[in-house]
């Protein structure tokens, strides 16, 4: 351990977190979580025994990083978003599949049921995740079960000591219907899936709703969701992204330098058009908030005009966005899937409105080994180019460029589906 990390390491707090293992290159080699930053950190270095690959780890690491969060279910959902980014090879060679776990609702069947699971199948069900830690998420379910009760066993019609602690739906004893519980589980989807806000928002609405009916009982049972929602914010998984500290992200830190922003872009949108020959075509807008995919803010785009033409396509995308930044959000970036016809196509929109941006050309396509990265920026009326490896803003890039690519192939193959059947 060099001189540098041994001091850095006196000053872990004792508060939970991400942090991250760097070689000597800079290469982030591991991310990891933990409810005490200072002791987990630190073990890496004790003179415990440890088994060869952490051993190898050990020896690989030159510095070590972290983001201090609210609570150890935050550091499990940032820990899972850094993994998707950064993909380092030690958290493949030290974890495989049994410690990474999905949530698991049977929505194909009548009355449905929750569970965890570490190995996803192709049965219908729906699975959220991969969430790194098992439990964590079954702690967080826990939680979640005392405001929106769940089956966690397939439906036997049978009561149960939980159907009188009121952590089941109780549809056998008429405590709730089969459609009450579907919204339930609605509700749960959406938290899980980290749609927090839009939630928050609906719920209140439902229980205003209710109130202007006189249906004061309906309005109660949505203010208690709501009281118990709020009530989660420091406990449990997808709390807040605002809060989170971007000061030790190098990546945002890196964009910040290479556009001479002010401060770190906090809103980076990301954009990306999917089609088949000209049609069906779909245009995606995904949110990242402090570098953490923030769902709940995605938008898609059925295009007006049907073309084969990917820049024109990505023009109108952006003409229709811009029209909603008061209520959307002003983005500090925006990020284009493509090269120098897709920036200079909507270029001018976003020097009107002062808005930075980047296009990101990849070397193959999103499946393929990516050798280089060419990032495309405007520096006043000219456009200059980059090429790119490892730096951690090209893999934060990668990682929008890869969810916008997944958000918009999913609405075209959906608009495709609707066309067959139409």
């Amino acid at each position: 351990m060099n001189e540098l990390l041994k001091a850095k390491l006196k000053t872990l707090p004792a508060a939970p977190g991400v942090y991250f293992h760097r070689n000597s290159q800079g290469e982030i080699i591991y991310v990891g979580k933990a409810a005490v930053l200072k002791n987990r950190v630190r073990s890496y270095f004790n003179n415990s025994p440890k088994d060869p690959k952490t051993t190898a780890l050990v020896e690989g690491i030159n510095d070590t990083e972290w983001i201090v969060v609210d609570t150890e279910m935050d550091a499990l959902f940032l820990e899972s978003e850094m993994i998707k980014r950064y993909m380092p090879k030690w958290n493949i060679l030290l974890r495989d599949d049994k410690t990474v776990s999905y949530v698991r609702i049977t929505t194909n069947e009548k009355i449905p049921d929750v569970s965890t699971t570490r190995n996803p199948l192709d049965d219908g069900a729906k699975y959220i995740g991969p969430f790194y830690g098992k439990n964590a998420i079954e702690r967080s379910l826990r939680i979640l079960r005392k405001i929106f009760p769940f089956y966690t066993k397939p439906y036997n019609g049978q009561k149960n000591l939980d159907t009188d602690l009121n952590l089941s739906p109780g549809i056998e004893v008429g405590k709730m219907t089969e459609k009450e519980y579907r919204l339930i589980l609605y509700k749960l989807i959406s938290y899980l899936e980290g749609k927090r806000s839009k939630l928050l928002k609906e719920i209140e609405k439902s229980m205003y709703e209710a109130s202007a009916s006189n249906n004061y009982e309906l309005a109660a049972k949505y203010r208690n969701e709501l009281l118990g929602l709020k009530g989660l914010q420091n406990k449990i998984i997808f709390s807040d992204k605002e809060f989170l500290d971007i000061s030790s992200d190098r990546a945002l830190r890196q964009l910040q330098n290479l556009l001479h922003l002010d401060q770190p872009p906090r809103r980076i949108e990301g954009y990306d058009i999917s089609h088949q020959s000209g049609t069906n075509v779909a245009g995606s807008m995904v949110v990242f908030i402090n570098g953490v995919a923030a769902r709940d803010q995605y938008r898609k785009f059925k295009l007006h005009e049907q073309r084969n033409d990917d820049p024109a396509s990505l023009k109108e995308v952006l003409e229709r966005r811009l029209k909603y930044l008061d209520s959307w959000g002003r983005p500090d970036l925006v990020i284009l899937d493509g090269g120098e016809l897709q920036i200079k196509a909507v270029a001018n929109l976003l020097k009107k409105e002062k808005i930075p941006f980047l296009a990101h050309e990849k070397s193959g396509n999103h499946t393929n080994i990516i050798k280089t990265h060419q990032v495309f920026y405007s520096d006043g009326d000219t456009y200059k180019s980059i090429i790119a490896h490892d730096e951690d803003f090209v893999k934060l890039m990668t990682r929008i460029d890869d969810e916008a690519h997944r958000f918009a192939i999913t609405y075209h193959n959906h608009l495709k589906r609707k066309t067959m059947f139409e």
